[in-house]
């Protein structure tokens, strides 16, 4: 399992080649690239802040639950901060396991988690100023399932 919080730019066709090789009992891999979007279609950037050390942690027992509910061979999460602009890549999951379904299963625990409890906060910048971004009621609709 490996959790990197980090502000530069992640390569992720390199981070894809090297997840879940190697491993016998490997049966599936899953990955899923999040990108800032412009919903509004005024953004310039959005910067994401974080307390170095607890985000690692709290981002480290959410991937350690996935872990161990889906008996993954593998996690990997990367999420960025910092000034980010539209099309940019935010973060990185990738799961490896023996079975598919458990791989996206735990692909999309993790997504959900991630943007519901990980401890980032997001202030989006555009043409018409600048606001916090809100936390969303289908983000915690979504946590319902697991």
């Amino acid at each position: 399992m490996r959790v990197r919080v980090q502000t530069e730019p992640f390569d992720y066709g390199a981070e894809c080649a090297g997840f879940g090789q190697g491993g016998r009992d490997v049966g599936a891999v899953v990955t899923f690239l999040g990108v800032v979007r412009d919903d509004s279609g005024n953004l310039a950037r959005m910067e994401i802040e974080h307390y170095p050390g607890m985000t690692e942690k709290a981002i480290a027992t959410i991937a350690e639950d996935a872990q161990a509910r889906w008996q993954l061979a593998d996690v990997l999460v990367i999420h960025r901060h910092g000034a980010l602009e539209p099309g940019e890549a935010i973060m990185m999951v990738a799961t490896a396991a023996r079975h598919r379904v458990a791989a996206f299963e735990a692909a999309e625990f993790l997504m959900d988690y991630l943007k519901s409890r990980a401890p980032f906060w997001k202030k989006e910048i555009g043409a018409d100023g600048a606001g916090w971004v809100a936390a969303k009621d289908d983000d915690e609709v979504a946590l319902k399932r697991w």
